[in-house]
Parts: structure tokens; sequence; C-alpha cells
């Protein structure tokens, strides 16, 4: 069933077991045009993890992403799984179920990608036969969707039992079945895809196709032709992703005299209460005993000070300051309802997307930590001490919350959260230190309906701003980079060259 063409069938389009052949798409010609991602591999090699981490990364940098996981569409269609008979490939009743289940999935991909703004879509099957992928193929030609394959390889008996272990046999095909039952009839399932699995060929049959081999889960990679720039970031998400256990710990700095204040931003030092924190979150870094624990912190006082208390290394980022507010740094939120009344209304408007005079908006702010969070990614354990608006990128990025909810996340002075990378997601565990300190939150306020224009990032770099505001005063004796004793600082020589 070719159920995605949109008018009738010519005899001169080829059919799905010759997909290289040159088609006409249906839709213009585009520099980005929606993207499928086809996951391929034996089951138990990652793929359902490596699409729901990569969906959570695409949709956290603005490009909406979602998953179609065919084994879903399965469960739907067959209420109760009986045994790995199921998949055996002369199992005709069964096979034809499975490939309505895939044409089913297919058919909401084209949805979601013509009709409800969607711009990425994960197809997230085995795939491991030519014949299903050059039926996808096929499908992404017919309505201009660019196909891009992710085939994850993996012979290590150790990951794979993990796997089954951790993920697999806690599915609802196994609800009813007891753990070592349920690991033998999954080793089976594998078998029966076994038989008929054609690895992509990245030298005869498969050389001109985008795609990238993840082979034991990240040691390796094979990459061929890659097409485009969301493809490229793909890739590169891919080779930092690891699955060793880890924590990583987020908190925002010890309470500074401008929290004290009701300021946003600035770069003022800790308040008494602050130091106290300092104390107290040296002795719970302490208790951790965290073996290789990175201490990572941003570039203004109020963090630093932070982290000098701990007494190990530690790095600054200037990728983890606290979103510039321009012009109305060090102002109080009434001061800037009364001297930039429309600009106040218009950050409650749309807090995302609201872009502050000569300064930031959260989705400027994603786009300067990603390298943050790449790094956290290829990290094992972590500490990062920052600021109230860059921990909700990053917390929001770990737990999937959308742009609408991430200005609004709750992250608490003096208080450290652990995250606990798991099979599909993150767990989150709340830590208080049981220092007080005052409360930042702003509550999302209601929203009435506005004629104002929205400032966000799309306004031109040429629009008339007010003079921005000194932001770091470099008062405070910053330790260059990463380490508790004094660096020695050099002499630089500055030449001064004007022109006529």
């Amino acid at each position: 069933s070719t159920f995605w063409r949109t008018g009738p069938q010519s005899n001169s389009e080829p059919s799905s077991r010759t997909p290289r052949t040159k088609m006409t798409h249906l839709c213009p010609h585009l520099a980005n045009p929606p993207t499928v991602i086809v996951m391929v591999g034996l089951p138990a090699r990652g793929k359902t993890y490596i699409s729901r981490k990569l969906t959570r990364y695409l949709n956290w940098i603005g490009i909406p992403t979602k998953v179609f996981n065919v084994g879903e569409y399965r469960r739907e269609a067959v209420k109760h799984y009986s045994t790995y008979d199921f998949f055996k490939s002369d199992n005709e009743d069964a096979v034809k179920i499975r490939q309505q289940c895939a044409l089913a999935a297919l058919r909401d991909v084209k949805t979601y990608l013509t009709e409800e703004e969607g711009q990425v879509a994960v197809f997230d099957a085995t795939n491991t036969t030519r014949e299903r992928r050059d039926m996808i193929l096929e499908f992404g030609a017919v309505n201009g969707f660019k196909i891009f394959f992710i085939e994850s390889v993996c012979d290590d008996p150790n990951v794979i039992a993990c796997n089954i272990l951790e993920v697999k046999v806690s599915s609802p095909d196994y609800q009813d079945c007891n753990k070592t039952d349920a690991m033998e009839d999954f080793k089976k399932r594998i078998e029966c895809y076994r038989i008929n699995y054609q690895p992509l060929d990245p030298d005869r049959y498969d050389k001109n196709l985008s795609f990238i081999k993840v082979i034991d889960v990240g040691r390796r990679f094979l990459v061929n032709r890659i097409q485009d720039h969301i493809q490229s970031r793909i890739v590169y998400y891919l080779m930092n992703i690891h699955v060793q256990p880890r924590s990583i710990y987020l908190c925002r700095h010890g309470e500074s005299q401008h929290n004290l204040q009701g300021r946003l931003g600035g770069d003022s030092g800790l308040s008494t209460r602050g130091r106290k924190f300092a104390g107290a979150l040296a002795k719970f870094v302490e208790e951790q005993n965290l073996k290789d624990l990175k201490v990572w912190t941003s570039q203004m006082r109020r963090s630093i000070q932070t982290a000098e208390a701990l007494n190990v290394p530690y790095e600054q980022w200037k990728a983890l300051n606290e979103i510039d507010g321009g012009v109305c740094e060090e102002m109080t939120y009434e001061e800037v309802r009364e001297r930039f009344p429309d600009e106040f209304a218009l950050r409650d408007q749309d807090k995302y997307y609201y872009r502050y005079p000569s300064g930031e908006s959260y989705q400027d702010l994603v786009q300067r930590v990603e390298p943050v969070i790449m790094e956290l990614e290829r990290q094992e354990n972590v500490l990062v001490v920052c600021h109230q608006a860059v921990m909700r990128c990053l917390l929001a990025y770990f737990l999937d919350k959308s742009a609408d909810e991430m200005p609004y996340l709750k992250c608490p002075l003096h208080t450290v959260l652990k995250l606990t990378p798991v099979a599909y997601g993150c767990k989150v565990e709340s830590i208080s230190l049981n220092v007080e300190a005052v409360n930042t939150h702003r509550d999302r306020p209601e929203r009435g309906q506005s004629t104002l224009i929205r400032r966000n990032s799309v306004t031109p770099l040429t629009s008339p701003e007010p003079n921005k505001k000194v932001r770091c005063h470099y008062k405070y004796p910053y330790k260059p980079l990463l380490c508790s004793s004094v660096l020695p600082l050099y002499k630089l020589s500055l030449i001064l060259i004007s022109f006529d």
C-alpha cells in the first residue's frame, strides 16, 4: 500500500524495491525540508534510548521533533502478546500486522510533518531489511522528506543483557511474566530478527544514503553522506553521549547581595547566608565521595565565591553566566515596571522569546549553554554552580520541559538538584542544605490580551536600543580557569593603533 501518495500512481514511478531512481518531489524544493530519522538495528541495541534522547535534544534547541515507535502501534493492534513466535518471518498473519503497524506509523509521520508543523520525525523500529528501508526511502522521496538513518550495532553480550533486563522485561509485553522467562523469550525474539538482518552497506548498496552507524554504544562511528545542518547536529550529538552511570549536580550560587535587594543580574558578591551555604555545599560534596568530580562555575563573582569554598579544582565557563538583562541589569522588578512598562508587559507576555533591550532571551540562553550540555553528556560526575535562568535551561534539557515551561521552573537558592540519568529519562532528587535564603522565584502571571509586539530573537540587530549598563566590574580577583591555588599573572602589552 503506497498510502502516502497524494495523486494517482504513475507507471513510471519506482516500486518500493527500487528507490534509488530519480523521483519528482511533491513539495517545493527547500534548503531544510522535513527530516525523517529512521532507526535501524536488532532489538535491545538502544534504538529507543537514542530516539528519545535525540528527540529531547532537538526539541530543546528549538527543532520540533516527535518519536513514532512502531512497537507501540503493534501493542495497540495486538492487545495480548503471547511469545516470540509473533516475530517469526514465516508467521504470515503476524507479518501482515507488523507491516500495517509500520504503515500506520508512517501515515502519522506524514501528518506530523505536513500538518502539525513538525520538522523532524523519528521512525523508531528495527527496519532490519532493505525492503523495509527502501519502502521508507520511497515514502520520503514522494513527500519531499529527507531520510537519515541511525543504525545501532552492538555484539557485546553484557550490554545486550543489561538492556534487556533494565528495559525490555518491564515492557507491557511481559507484564505478567517473570524476569527469567521474559529474558529467554526476548533473546529468541532477537534471533527471529537476526535471520533476515541486512546491515547498512556503506560501500555498495547504501553508499548514497545519509546515515551514521553507532558501534558498541559509541566506541566507534561510521558516518556517510551528511547533507545538512540538522544531520550534522545529530551526528555531533550522538558522538558526545554515553551510557556510563553518573550523577549531575546542579545548584545556584549562594545568596548574593543583589538577591537580598531583589535586583536583577549584576555582579555582586555573596551575602552572609550565601557564604554559609558555600560552606554547607563543601561539606555536602565531601560527603558524596564522588570519584573524579568536575566542578564548573560561571565567571560571575557570586558563583566563583561559592566554588572557592569547596577547596577543589574548578573551571569557569563564560557560557554559564546569568542571562543578560541588558538595560534592566541591577534593577528591581518594581524599577523595571516603572521605567520600562512596555518591556515589563512584553516579558510577561512570552518569557521564553522575550529579549531584554541590549540583553538576552531564554531562547538566546539555550543557544549559549548548548556547549555546556554537550560537555555534560561527555563527562561523568559534575557539579555545576550557576544561576537561576541558566539552571532552568539545563534542567529543561534533562527533564524534557517545553519552552513554555522552562522560564518558570523552580530553582531555589541553597538547594542542590541531583540528576541521575535512567533508561529513558532522568531521575531528580532535590536536596536542601538547610540555609535560609530569599525567594527569587516569580510565578507565571495571568495572561491577558495584549496589543504589544513581542520583542524576541527576530528583533533586527540594527534597531535603536538604550545604552546598556556595564555588566561585570571585575573588582573581585577572579582565578583564571580551574584551580584553587593562585596562578601566575603575566603582563599583557596592549598596542593601540589609531587610523585617520
